[in-house]
């Protein structure tokens, strides 16, 4: 989610104008080609041994897996990194087809859970931590600045720092043009396909010990964030009765539509060589850095270090990173990748996807109400996919009905490119178990703590 290295040679990038720096958000964050490359980014909440509830100095981890953040020390070549509230993340190496994805990111991840398990440590997939408060171990003036930044709206961006975990699928951006492969349509395909994700992957029904009325806190708790860094961009999901491209999202360019959206977001913080203080003015856009406003001018190091503070649903970093899945227990992270780079993919299993979600986009039903225990409360106005994906999951029937075409359209697709037996049968058990019944993992986590 958020890389912790923060070098300071920002200080000798060239300075910018305005275009200059629509024109290098054009550059860096749609690179075209042939697709097929595939990558994850793991994340992992840590415990002590088999109590969830005990938290866990960030020191002891650190020690544990001293030596495996040196670039090239883990066996499947990803890279190791910590969030702010210590979650483990590996990002994987870009593999050219699934197999290779899972087999290397397999790799990591077993050498990553030796080292924790003999310290006594687990690594637990769930989408937001089920017993502990939210607690920053990171003690750096960019996650210092994040969460002076996010704590101006109130308590969820300390959450999302510190208590959330998800399964990140990055995919190629894809080919100039149209058609399946063409870039537009991988990004607005992504966007179309995120709620039925959240949905069928739900993983996140407890905080602090308690049922929220969620069964994607995760997702609920983003949608409290900032909105200018954290909701889509214009044109990326789809409006009913848009036209003007595959599923109604109207003829907006992808990359015009994200420089603006980079530009007009607020500065979530401005590194400075001489001062851990890394607070950014409040209100403060980058758009209106370069138009003059800060205490010096921004450089292309700073748009690109400020790029990286926007999690928007799907973030285009020359590749697409989608970032909405819950994280799953054991190798669960297995069947999210396999059907989301089986539905980009394939011609067919994406123009069968695309279909598929068109009705979760139509008219937005009534809110089912949105007070809860301990999720967040006071969310007002129609539903939308994303917050009926992340309340009701596949308990909403339009959006159950999307996943089960989708998880067969990806089945079919995965028989097509002869993808390993054992991958197809990972996500034929989760189908099965899940996807058919209408069910996802929130429903046996709440089953288990009635």
């Amino acid at each position: 989610m958020m890389d912790v290295r923060d070098g300071a040679e920002h200080a000798q990038s060239p300075l910018l104008s305005e275009g200059a720096a629509e024109e290098h958000v054009h550059g860096i964050c749609f690179k075209t080609g042939p697709p097929g490359v595939v990558g994850v980014e793991l994340e992992w909440l840590v415990c002590d041994g088999d109590d969830g509830a005990s938290p866990v100095e960030h020191q002891r981890v650190a020690t544990a897996l001293a030596g495996l953040e040196a670039p090239g020390a883990l066996p499947g070549q990803g890279r190791l990194t910590f969030e702010p509230g210590g979650q483990v993340e590996i990002s994987s190496a870009p593999a050219t087809a699934i197999a290779g994805c899972v087999r290397s990111a397999g790799r990591d991840l077993d050498a990553v859970r030796q080292r924790v398990q003999a310290a006594g440590i687990s690594l637990v997939g769930r989408g937001v931590d089920p017993h502990r408060p939210p607690a920053r171990t990171l003690d750096l003036p960019r996650y210092a600045a994040m969460e002076e930044f996010f704590d101006r709206a109130g308590p969820w961006g300390r959450v999302m720092m510190c208590s959330t975990a998800s399964v990140q699928v990055c995919v190629d951006a894809g080919l100039e043009g149209d058609g399946p492969a063409a870039y537009r349509y991988r990004w607005r395909l992504l966007h179309a396909l995120g709620p039925v994700l959240v949905a069928a992957f739900a993983n996140s029904p407890l905080r602090e010990g308690r049922p929220t009325g969620w069964k994607c806190t995760r997702q609920a708790v983003w949608a409290r964030l900032d909105p200018g860094r954290t909701r889509a961009p214009a044109g990326a999901e789809p409006r009913p009765g848009a036209g003007g491209g595959p599923g109604g999202h109207g003829d907006v360019d992808p990359r015009s539509a994200w420089a603006s959206y980079a530009l007009d977001a607020e500065l979530m913080c401005i590194r400075k060589d001489t001062s851990p203080c890394w607070t950014a003015p409040a209100g403060l856009t980058f758009r209106d850095w370069l138009r003059g406003a800060g205490d010096r001018p921004p450089t292309r190091d700073d748009l690109t270090y400020h790029l990286s503070t926007l999690f928007p649903p799907v973030r285009p970093q020359g590749h697409l990173e989608l970032r909405v899945i819950d994280a799953q227990p054991g190798a669960g992270w297995v069947v999210p990748a396999a059907v989301v780079s089986a539905l980009l993919d394939d011609p067919i299993a994406a123009e069968a996807a695309m279909a598929a979600t068109e009705p979760v986009w139509q008219d937005p039903e009534p809110w089912p109400g949105a007070g809860s225990v301990s999720g967040p409360a006071g969310l007002a106005g129609p539903a939308g996919p994303w917050l009926r994906a992340a309340r009701c999951g596949p308990e909403d029937p339009v959006l159950a009905r999307a996943s089960l075409a989708c998880f067969e359209a990806a089945d079919a697709a995965l028989c097509r490119s002869g993808a390993p037996a054992a991958i197809r049968r990972q996500v034929t058990d989760f189908a099965n178990a899940y996807v058919v019944r209408g069910r996802c993992p929130a429903d046996d986590t709440l089953e288990e703590n009635r």
